[in-house]
């Protein structure tokens, strides 16, 4: 299948510049950026003092080991706007992800990051092969949720044609690719593989579609699942990498004429790989937890900021930049279930905030067709052994997907139903997907 090979100069020169040109852009961004956390947001200032590091001392890039790491707990201890670096006012739109607390992580943009955002969303549709005219259908979700609207911005900012179709509605997913014959699709890859299942049902070839190009993201996925959506949906499917704390949407993205791994747009993201147990940084090539320190952000700037995915940094190809290897896992116990991140620490709190239902629980994560799919499985506490377990299950499947955002089915046991451990930790996940 032929792919849009990009002519050099679609390409930005910080696409092209030398290695030495980027790491002193890199440079020169990084200082002003620990600066800025430094004299606006109190807890930089107050962990920096802590560890006995100044913005001064950063002199070149490799003294960014001795700063203190930022994780997901920060963002939430400081709920909601506490690690905003400017004032509210200046914040013109506010996104969310969930956390392990009931309370989400809040990240905020000025006018000027989303305009940021926009540009790296530009140049990210544009590496998959996206040119200006092309119509893009986005069925990533909508919402607090960065994947809808991120990909939303870059791709009017590149000058395209957008439909923001959201998610659902899988009919008329179909109906609409057909009717404006998009050339490019945004989504999660599992349900690209659940619109592809649709035009089979409808006894139509999805290969026939007017999509050439898809741009996955939102969740991981392997060669395997590139080579099956390739096949069957007739495109050139590329990954693009993100999350919410450190922008969305955009912070990597692959090129179509490789598709090797995305490109980490450095210029204004400055990536680690540190050793999950230590956080010593380790070598470009060798796998461990993938960091970020944002270098242009300035309603929420991050220090090192620990991902949790798991991963490598390769050498540049496409581009003058280097490339992320695919996530293999994640150094904690999330699991991302169609592309929304669930902790079992988030259902284990509805759970306990259910008088009738004791504190034991398991997820069981399986894969209907095509779509990872969640039973919760709990049980009654001794005394309210009587009690309407349908109810029950009907009340904290509600509570679950209103306040987590995933559809679950519940299961509520009678007492002493789910099995106890008794030596180490308890099994909180069983995970029943193919491997």
């Amino acid at each position: 299948m032929p792919v849009k090979h990009p002519k050099p100069g679609d390409l930005e020169p910080i696409e092209r510049a030398s290695r030495d040109e980027l790491q002193a852009l890199q440079l020169q961004r990084l200082r002003k950026t620990l600066q800025h956390a430094y004299d606006n947001v109190p807890h930089y200032r107050r962990v920096f003092d802590a560890h006995g590091v100044h913005p001064s001392d950063c002199r070149q890039l490799s003294d960014l080991a001795r700063f203190p790491f930022t994780a997901k707990s920060d963002l939430r201890e400081h709920y909601p706007f506490g690690m905003f670096a400017v004032p509210r006012e200046q914040v013109v739109r506010i996104h969310a992800s969930s956390g392990t607390t009931g309370k989400p992580t809040v990240v905020g943009y000025t006018a000027g990051d989303i305009e940021r955002w926009s540009q790296l969303g530009a140049r990210s549709i544009r590496a998959a092969g996206g040119r200006p005219g092309d119509i893009v259908h986005v069925a990533y979700g909508y919402g607090l949720f960065t994947g809808g609207l991120g990909a939303h911005y870059g791709a009017e900012k590149l000058g395209c044609t957008v439909i923001p179709m959201s998610g659902g509605q899988t009919e008329k997913q179909v109906q609409l690719i057909e009717d404006f014959r998009p050339d490019i699709i945004m989504v999660t890859p599992s349900y690209m593989q659940v619109i592809v299942e649709e035009f089979r049902r409808q006894g139509k070839d999805a290969r026939a579609m007017s999509v050439s190009v898809g741009i996955f993201g939102a969740e991981p996925w392997t060669e395997a699942m590139r080579r099956d959506i390739e096949a069957s949906a007739g495109l050139d499917a590329v990954d693009i990498y993100g999350l919410s704390e450190v922008m969305g949407p955009g912070v990597a993205s692959e090129c179509v004429e490789t598709k090797d791994g995305p490109v980490i747009w450095e210029d204004h993201f400055l990536p680690e790989i540190v050793d999950p147990e230590t956080g010593q940084v380790l070598p470009d090539g060798e796998e461990g937890e993938l960091v970020f320190t944002t270098l242009t952000k300035e309603a929420l700037p991050v220090i090192r900021y620990r991902t949790r995915d798991l991963t490598r940094l390769l050498p540049p190809t496409a581009r003058s930049m280097r490339r992320m290897g695919k996530i293999v896992g994640r150094s904690d116990d999330m699991l991302i279930i169609r592309g929304v991140n669930l902790f079992p620490t988030q259902v284990e709190e509805l759970v306990l905030q259910h008088g009738q239902l004791s504190g034991q629980y398991q997820l069981v994560v399986t894969r209907n067709a095509l779509l990872d799919e969640v039973q919760v499985r709990c049980e009654l506490q001794p005394e309210h052994g009587q009690d309407d377990r349908d109810d029950i299950a009907r009340e904290l499947q509600h509570r679950i997907k209103t306040l987590i955002g995933v559809s679950t089915t519940v299961d509520v046991g009678l007492p002493d139903s789910i099995e106890r451990t008794l030596v180490g930790k308890a099994r909180r996940v069983i995970d029943k997907r193919p491997k």
